[in-house]
């Protein structure tokens, strides 16, 4: 959240052109998308536990990195390579923490846990997309610190958390792993040429790419929208509104599309989802090609029109990460799950980079307009991709190697 979401913001209010935030912060997205193939690293070396605490660490030296740079002639360049620390470390971590998950938990734990772990990213997707925004422009607000002080201060405190939370893990987390490796590089090739051989795979990769296309750069330019001038076409929020209403508004309102988004999947399976949730998902943002228009300058408006395009977003997400699902079935799963949320961190990466260039071209209102344009090459897509109809149902039984679905949590 810090990495992709508080950067935005925080170099929004620094003074950075949107051109370069976009490009710059979308670079950010290549650890997660070239994930899937360092992955059998962490199998292979050291342990879980290990890689945990150590990217702990690694995440705590970049935030240290950023902070300290700040108040520098070169902050922009110096902060980027340490977000970039941060992003490989934050990727890695995300990988050895759902392998540990499995290892030191039994399956009924595993089961019992599952909706704790929920609540928990929840709560760090409104700190760090909220709070540490809120905070930020709250020190500004009081007269308390400048900006570059203000965010230095976010990212010491941010820092000294997870520097703690290292040491802590250091402890108390469980030495539950044996010395064998459970991956080999053989498998390695294997799992690589068993999802590239899957029937129309390349069908599905181009559908994963184009499913955001238009959400890609939009989310790039959101929150500048947001924070830019009136005369500039934007709305002249503060950076603690920006925080507020993205990071509690927005995440609570994803939070409940995406509950909805999965009970809807749950009942009527994935076939017919998939176009109305991407509708849900994509017509919300013509609320942004109204507000640069209108530039309201109500922010129980605007905070109203967030919540709307976060609840449609959270709702038609969930029909992603079924689909993911879906082609992710038999053998290797779990490995083909990660190598599809690896083109799903591409999709987000490319049109992002180019997302502020063309901002600064068109101008606000004709950018978004824009990104509804953007929206129709995935619908065109979807209409040649076959989806058996009670995938995704609860408890329907799928054949050959296909995922069975018990409740709305493996969906």
């Amino acid at each position: 959240m810090i990495v992709m979401t508080l950067s935005v913001i925080m170099y929004k209010d620094l003074g950075i052109s949107n051109g370069d935030i976009a490009f710059y912060t979308s670079w950010l997205y290549l650890p997660w998308v070239i994930k899937p193939l360092w992955s059998p690293i962490v199998e292979l070396f050291k342990t879980k536990r290990w890689w945990i605490v150590t990217m702990q660490f690694l995440m705590g030296v970049g935030m240290a990195g950023v902070a300290f740079t700040l108040d520098t002639s070169f902050f922009f360049q110096s902060s980027i390579a340490f977000l970039w620390l941060m992003a490989f470390a934050s990727a890695t971590h995300d990988i050895s923490a759902d392998g540990f998950y499995m290892i030191a938990q039994s399956e009924k734990n595993q089961s019992a846990f599952i909706g704790i772990r929920n609540v928990f990213y929840r709560v760090a997707m409104v700190t760090g997309q909220g709070f540490l925004a809120m905070i930020a422009g709250r020190l500004m607000e009081k007269g308390y610190a400048d900006s570059y002080t203000a965010w230095s201060i976010v990212f010491w405190c941010s820092c000294g958390l997870i520097v703690l939370l290292s040491v802590y893990h250091a402890f108390i987390l469980p030495k539950t792993e044996n010395k064998e490796k459970s991956f080999s590089s053989s498998e390695f090739s294997t799992l690589f040429d068993t999802f590239f051989c899957k029937k129309e795979i390349f069908l599905f990769i181009l559908f994963i790419l184009l499913f955001r296309l238009g959400e890609a750069q939009l989310c790039k330019l959101s929150s500048p929208f947001m924070q830019d001038a009136m005369e500039n076409g934007g709305l002249a929020l503060s950076v603690k509104d920006v925080g507020f209403a993205y990071g509690v508004i927005g995440v609570v309102s994803l939070l409940l599309g995406g509950m909805l988004g999965g009970a809807a999947i749950s009942m009527y399976g994935l076939k017919k989802c998939l176009i109305p949730m991407m509708l849900a998902l994509n017509l919300p943002d013509l609320v942004y090609v109204y507000m640069a228009y209108a530039q309201p300058d109500s922010y129980l408006l605007v905070e109203v029109l967030v919540a709307l395009e976060q609840f449609g977003y959270g709702f038609g997400f969930t029909a992603l990460s079924m689909f993911m699902i879906y082609v992710s079935q038999g053998e290797y799963k779990t490995a083909h799950y990660s190598i599809c949320t690896g083109f799903m961190a591409m999709g987000m990466m490319i049109p992002g980079m180019w997302a502020g260039k063309i901002q600064e071209m068109l101008g606000y209102t004709n950018f978004f307009i824009w990104v509804c344009i953007c929206t129709i090459p995935a619908f065109i897509v979807a209409w040649f991709i076959k989806i058996p109809a009670s995938f995704g149902c609860k408890d329907s039984k799928q054949e050959s190697g296909v995922v069975t679905y018990d409740s709305k949590e493996d969906a």
